[in-house]
């Protein structure tokens, strides 16, 4: 089975939270402006998160709350808006990493979310066009570094490898932290972590991240992602094709003691 998913669908929390600002505004005769400036967002911002582009944020559910006399009918949404705390594109693939034994990642441009460092990841996740309000994003770093328990937390150990392409590590935003970060990582005992250098990567390798999952029934997934959607896939056809062409990117990259040589130069060139 393909799951296509994309940008499209906001989360249902989102909207129905959204909807019930706009009614509730509307039965108390508040108009948006005048939430606004309460709330000390742009109209434009309310706007949003009444449609459900954005999650309206739990300082707003407030606010709203008091302000149209919902007697706590809209606070009430925070425990709800507060759950979705992924893009819509990733929910999917983040249920089934909850689950997984052993997962293997390719990574083309950026360091993967279970080796991030909060630094890297509030780059990453604020800099986003439409921008987010700045309690999305924090919530959405916050629950990045949750995610990374998977790595010394679950009993057995999950199986983890990385193989990233070398111009993952030569971004601007790869500061030395990150480096070491990946150093860390690199010495788990559940952890593989392996760089594709530039003269080993092949057309293949260069066409975008992926994952490939197994879970506790030895069943398999697919995960690839593009700049404007994400295909999550069970066909055994996909995964066959994803699996092979995993298996000659690990086969071309370097090996993990040579990785962790690379990556210590690259951290003694930036002391």
């Amino acid at each position: 089975m393909t799951v296509p998913n994309d940008n499209s669908r906001p989360p249902a929390a989102w909207c129905y939270s959204g909807n019930q600002i706009r009614r509730w505004r509307t039965l108390a005769n508040v108009s948006r402006e005048a939430l606004a400036a309460a709330a000390n967002y742009a109209p434009e911002t309310i706007s949003s998160m009444e449609r459900g582009v954005r999650m309206p944020s739990p300082r707003l559910l407030d606010i709203a709350d008091e302000l149209c006399g919902a007697q706590g009918m809209l606070s009430a949404a925070k425990e709800y808006v507060r759950r979705e705390r992924y893009s819509a594109r990733a929910v999917d693939f983040i249920e089934r990493e909850r689950e997984a034994t052993s997962l293997w990642t390719y990574e083309v441009a950026l360091v993967p979310g279970l080796l991030q460092t909060r630094t890297y990841a509030k780059a990453l996740i604020d800099n986003r066009i439409p921008p987010l309000d700045e309690e999305t994003v924090e919530e959405r770093v916050a629950a990045r570094m949750e995610r990374q328990t998977i790595l010394t937390s679950r009993k057995p150990p999950v199986g983890l490898s990385f193989v990233l392409y070398e111009a993952v590590l030569r971004s601007q935003l790869v500061d030395e932290e990150q480096l070491q970060r990946l150093l860390e990582a690199s010495r788990l005992r559940n952890v593989v972590l392996q760089v594709l250098p530039f003269d080993k990567a092949f057309a293949n390798a260069l066409e975008g991240p992926m994952v490939l999952l197994e879970g506790p029934d030895h069943d398999r997934c697919a995960f690839m992602e593009g700049g404007l959607a994400s295909e999550f896939s069970a066909d055994p056809g996909v995964v066959s094709r994803v699996t092979e062409r995993l298996s000659m990117i690990r086969t071309r990259a370097l090996d993990p003691d040579e990785t962790a040589r690379l990556i210590e130069r690259m951290v003694g060139r930036r002391e």
